[in-house]
């Protein structure tokens, strides 16, 4: 009985420090985005930021707010957090702590298709904003079941090690098959290319934070439903089947929700790599591996470090800017080479 009610306390007293941390990182995203909108070469206080919210800014600060900063901050949050999940899924369904969309070559194979599509068609790219999601679903697609392929082995299933390895040799492929396509773009299609490639958070209008909305509102609330069966597939797959568990079904569309998660979040936002790394072991250190609060955490982490990344990129060097890629990359590379030393596999 004291047991039991051990326990039970001990589990409340875990859920209040989850929700606390929850709390936290909504905080620290929201401070991030009023910091975020007074960044630039013109400067809005918080004050006039508040007002120009409500309705009481002048025309010039409604047309930098609404139609410039606003629509690139609210995508910088939605991209970190998909990004975020979608890794979260990946190392839990592929048993690798070092799995991530950028690594594993996800967000490669999302890209060429983008890239495929610009050099094609001489359209702008802009009146086609709502096709380039499904277009980097398509070569995201792709590129995870050639990964799986190449990775499996029969009797032997898939190890974390030649998944990441695969993963890392693909990418390799597809970023040099870009690098040969963008040899025929013309120089404004080049310089395009050149600054999505780097990561640039460069879709900054409203139609393209409705072109990625559509994707997260059905993925997103799906994973959340899926949180009990990432707790059972964490556990091995021995385990998982003797709990009744379907084990190559649920990781097919989980698969699937990933790489949709990651192919629409790279149409608009470029080649951003290291989120779906950083962002699931940052969350697990703070909550645990209960996905319940992993995933939500997973998706506060990564859109966190995305806003600010955004934030430091357009301040650092004004009036210039630095990709929101090249600032990730920059943090992410040292932690993932920790961790790869770090890891057993």
């Amino acid at each position: 009985m004291n047991k039991s009610m051990n326990r039970s306390a001990e589990q409340k007293k875990r859920n209040l420090h989850h929700r606390f941390v929850l709390i936290v990182l909504s905080i620290l995203i929201v401070v991030a985005f009023i910091i975020s909108m007074n960044t630039g070469l013109v400067r809005l206080s918080p004050v006039e930021v508040i007002q120009t919210l409500f309705g009481f800014g002048t025309e010039k600060q409604s047309l930098v707010l609404f139609e410039f900063r606003l629509p690139r901050i609210i995508l910088a949050v939605l991209v970190g957090m998909s990004l975020a999940i979608s890794g979260c899924i990946l190392q839990s369904i592929s048993g690798n702590s070092l799995a991530d969309p950028g690594i594993l070559g996800i967000n490669a194979g999302a890209g060429l298709t983008v890239v495929l599509f610009i050099s094609l068609f001489p359209g702008n790219v802009a009146t086609s904003v709502y096709l380039l999601p499904i277009l980097a679903f398509g070569g995201a697609g792709i590129t995870a079941f050639l990964i799986y392929i190449l990775a499996y082995k029969r009797h032997e299933g898939i190890s974390p090690t030649r998944l990441l390895l695969t993963g890392v040799a693909v990418s390799a492929g597809i970023s040099a098959a870009m690098i040969v396509l963008t040899l025929r773009l013309n120089p404004d299609k080049y310089q395009f290319v050149a600054t999505w490639l780097a990561g640039s958070i460069w879709g900054s209008n409203w139609a393209f934070v409705l072109s990625l909305l559509p994707w997260l509102l059905i993925l997103i609330p799906f994973v959340f439903s899926k949180a009990q069966v990432l707790n059972v597939l964490s556990l091995g797959d021995s385990m998982a089947t003797g709990l009744g568990t379907t084990i190559e079904r649920e990781r097919g569309f989980l698969l699937v929700a990933a790489v949709g998660l990651a192919g629409a979040s790279v149409s608009v936002s470029g080649g951003i790599g290291f989120v779906g790394l950083i962002g699931p072991h940052l969350a697990r250190q703070l909550v645990g591996s209960r996905h319940q609060f992993l995933i939500p955490t997973s998706a506060l982490v990564g859109g966190l470090l995305v806003i600010v990344a955004d934030a430091i990129g357009r301040w650092i060097l004004q009036p210039s800017e630095i990709p929101t890629g090249i600032v990730v990359a920059v943090i992410g590379a040292p932690y993932f080479l920790y961790l790869l030393s770090r890891s057993k596999a």
